[in-house]
């Protein structure tokens, strides 16, 4: 069993940026594939990025390419999301989830057996 706790969130102006940390609990932390997904009011849960196991891949939406990053730290159990240039449709709450035993970068809800408790994410005009 995993638990996910993510942290980080809050308002921002919009240009601005944020980190996201996920802290990961259990073992072998190292063997999952980690993601970030968000959710809208109104909308469908979408996928925003993962990492791979060693964090040798990673994979984004087209909307965050070139202004978000995410990464990972497998000794501190630990994933990120940098999320620069922020814009008012980034606002959402913002999920960690953990792939088992997932090669490379999934991008699709049922991919993932773990999910955090979200982090809202609010990005002013």
């Amino acid at each position: 069993q995993v638990q996910l706790v993510e942290s980080g969130g809050g308002l921002v102006q919009a240009g601005g940026s944020l980190r996201l940390s996920c802290a990961a609990s259990g073992r072998a932390f190292s063997t999952y594939a980690m993601g970030w997904f968000r959710q809208a009011p109104g909308k469908e849960r979408e996928f925003v990025s993962a990492i791979s196991w060693t964090g040798g891949r990673t994979d984004y939406a087209g909307s965050v390419k070139g202004r978000f990053t995410i990464s990972r730290d497998n000794a501190k159990n630990t994933v990120y999301l940098q999320m620069n240039s922020l814009k008012p449709e980034d606002t959402a709450v913002y999920y960690c989830t953990a792939g088992r035993g997932r090669y490379g970068t999934p991008s699709r809800p049922d991919d993932y057996d773990y999910w955090g408790q979200g982090t809202h994410v609010t990005v002013s005009s």
